[in-house]
């Protein structure tokens, strides 16, 4: 199961992508499932994994700027 798909969320990138494999699922109803799309499939999975590790990695880097902030208010208030 894919993210939602909703432009808003995804960068021009993966939702060109993603309008080329509606395109794909509407122009060809029965070769969809013979596999006719799937290489723009493919391409979309890949295009969202990437965007889910960027930020996965920013995410993570201020979780850490905020851990350090909150370890400093508490070592200030210990002293």
């Amino acid at each position: 199961m894919h993210t939602d798909l909703s432009p808003h969320l995804h960068t021009l990138e993966c939702n060109n992508i993603i309008e080329k494999l509606k395109k794909c699922h509407s122009e060809n109803k029965f070769g969809k499932f013979l596999g006719l799309c799937n290489d723009l499939d493919r391409q979309m999975i890949v295009c969202l994994r990437n965007e889910r590790k960027t930020r996965q990695k920013v995410n993570r880097e201020k979780a850490l700027e905020k851990q350090k902030r909150v370890q400093q208010l508490m070592k200030e208030q210990r002293e």
